[in-house]
């Protein structure tokens, strides 16, 4: 699975997710201060799952229509940067297969992954 991860994701996080093996392309590295219909578009066009920790892409998602290979919102404020990293991680690694195309939410606990298209 290829991701993008928003400028305001912990490099700790994108530098987790490459060593578990996964291609991490990062906005901080590659489009910085981009705006966020930018982020999303150049997501999708190279074909990668969105993560931020900017809820704004729920509105670009939902009530504006914009095009999305999937987003997930993580919302672990409060955790360690390490403990964020581990379950960016875990979540990624472990329902990769539920990702793409929907609008997932990490918090503590709980992934909940919602399809934005090809359901009925």
């Amino acid at each position: 699975m290829n991701l993008y991860a928003d400028e305001g994701v912990d490099r700790q996080i994108v530098e987790a997710l490459r060593a578990a093996g996964f291609d991490v392309a990062y906005a901080a590295e590659t489009d910085p201060a981009a705006a966020d219909d930018e982020v999303l578009g150049k997501a999708a066009a190279e074909g990668r799952l969105l993560l931020t920790s900017d809820k704004d892409f729920g509105e670009l998602v939902y009530r504006l229509g914009k095009a999305s290979e999937g987003v997930m919102l993580i919302r672990l404020a409060g955790l360690s940067v390490s403990l964020k990293a581990r379950l960016v991680v875990e979540a990624v690694s472990g329902r990769a297969g539920e990702l793409p195309e929907a609008f997932s939410v990490l918090s503590p606990g709980l992934l909940r992954i919602r399809k934005t298209r090809g359901t009925t």
